[in-house]
């Protein structure tokens, strides 16, 4: 009868011993926040690392490491031999990748990351102009930790929609797909603050070619539905002076439509049906008036068109499919078909004609 009562009190000690290999003490721990990543010349991988300082006495607070090394996970394991913090991942928002690196390809650097547990799927993916290791290393005045200016300037442009939020998940899913290419947006050192230079497009996972920031939301109004955003357009000169208009509040609904043709030839149209309230209007027609602001509308329509249509052959000169239209294609074919379709053989030859179709939902008060 004794030794049945002592089991359940052995239990409890072997539950608690078990504990103590778990515990992680808070000011034990070094939480990366901000990770980059830059290809050597010598096929060696450099990783810089950023841990936020919480003491609240110290001035630092922030604290870089940096190693060169063959694999991202070795890399971890000599971050541990610098600091006398345990070196954890779970913390994370941010990772940044060089140039070179890039235009290598991301893949195998992607996968590594989605392999570890600790690391949430919704970190982020964003290539530098240049090296990633001196971009964050630097320091910007009125910004005491640049991994995490950097992911705030980056959390709210995505949210206007003028670069892509690509996130781990994201482009891992993107890279995976045979009808779609991945996105992510560019940063760079513009001196005395971080600028968002556009978006990036691979080539399965390698870096092509890019789209200029001021552009961001028209390459997005053709990729994805939007529901927030804003966008700019010069629509000429009147009397020596530039005629502005600026939208704000975008709500836009995409469409893509595939038309098999002869000769296994295939024509895709985009359209984008675009509504959005003038914030901004240099010109002198009435728009309260509706047929002054039909024809506004039109001229607008007219400018995002040709904006898309030139987007859309550059990406079809450099055999980027970023806006999905494989997968549409591929919508329309059995699965035979496709497989024995060489899709980036055929995606540069296939005609891709861009509609757009602008309402302006309100425009302010006029007298």
């Amino acid at each position: 009868m004794l030794k049945l009562r002592l089991i359940p009190v052995l239990l409890l000690l072997l539950l608690l011993t078990g504990c103590k290999s778990d515990e992680r003490i808070l000011e034990k721990l070094g939480m990366v926040q901000t990770a980059s990543f830059d290809l050597l010349d010598n096929k060696q991988l450099k990783v810089t690392y950023c841990v936020p300082v919480t003491d609240p006495t110290s001035k630092v607070r922030r604290e870089l490491m940096t190693t060169v090394s063959d694999s991202l996970k070795s890399a971890r394991l000599q971050f541990s031999l610098q600091s006398d913090l345990k070196v954890v991942s779970g913390q994370v928002r941010e990772t940044l990748y060089g140039m070179k690196l890039a235009k290598a390809g991301l893949g195998d650097y992607i996968d590594t990351l989605l392999r570890d547990p600790s690391i949430a799927l919704g970190v982020r993916v964003t290539v530098v102009e240049g090296g990633a290791g001196d971009l964050l290393s630097k320091t910007f005045k009125s910004h005491n930790d640049t991994g995490r200016y950097i992911t705030h300037l980056l959390d709210k442009e995505s949210f206007g929609n003028s670069v892509p939020a690509t996130t781990l998940y994201e482009f891992s899913r993107d890279f995976s797909d045979d009808g779609i290419d991945p996105v992510a947006p560019i940063v760079k050192d513009g001196g005395d603050k971080v600028v968002i230079e556009g978006v990036a497009m691979f080539q399965e996972d390698r870096y092509v070619m890019r789209i200029p920031a001021k552009d961001g939301i028209i390459f997005a109004l053709f990729r994805d539905d939007l529901r927030q955003g804003e966008v700019a357009i010069n629509l000429g000169d009147k009397d020596g002076r530039p005629v502005v208009i600026m939208l704000s509040s975008l709500l836009n609904k995409r469409k893509i439509k595939v038309h098999q043709l002869a000769g296994g030839r295939f024509k895709v149209d985009i359209y984008a049906s675009i509504q959005g309230s003038v914030l901004e209007y240099t010109g002198e027609e009435k728009i309260n008036e509706s047929k002054a602001r039909h024809e506004l509308e039109q001229k607008i329509s007219e400018y995002i068109t040709a904006k898309a249509d030139k987007m859309v052959e550059q990406m079809q000169e450099h055999n980027v499919d970023s806006l999905g239209i494989g997968m549409y294609v591929r919508n329309r074919l059995n699965f035979k078909e496709w497989t024995s379709l060489n899709w980036r053989e055929v995606y540069p030859e296939i005609e891709v004609k861009c509609h757009t179709k602008v309402l302006i939902k309100d425009y302010g008060k006029y007298s």
